[in-house]
């Protein structure tokens, strides 16, 4: 019978998989170059919803372009997931 996997593992796989898919979000939002889509449901008038611009949803600072934030996102995530892997079976 195998043993649970440690909480410590857990958690890095839980903070290894957030990051994936942030990451994976920030880059593909990156290559498509569109911001957030909302319906008009969620603007209290039509002048709230016409002021919106792409540019208040920057998730990063200007220095530093999302699709590079993603790529970091993603290889931060491999790492947690390989430093989890390497504590779940140091502890067995």
């Amino acid at each position: 019978m195998k043993r649970q996997a440690p909480r410590s593992a857990t958690a890095l796989y839980a903070t290894a998989a957030t990051c994936a898919a942030i990451g994976a979000l920030l880059w593909l939002r990156s290559r498509t170059g569109e911001g957030p889509r909302y319906s008009g449901l969620l603007y209290l008038s039509s002048s709230d919803a016409d002021s919106y611009s792409p540019s208040a949803w920057r998730v990063w600072s200007p220095a530093m372009p999302e699709e590079r934030l993603g790529l970091y996102l993603l290889a931060a995530a491999l790492v947690l997931a390989l430093v989890a892997r390497l504590v779940a079976v140091w502890r067995e």
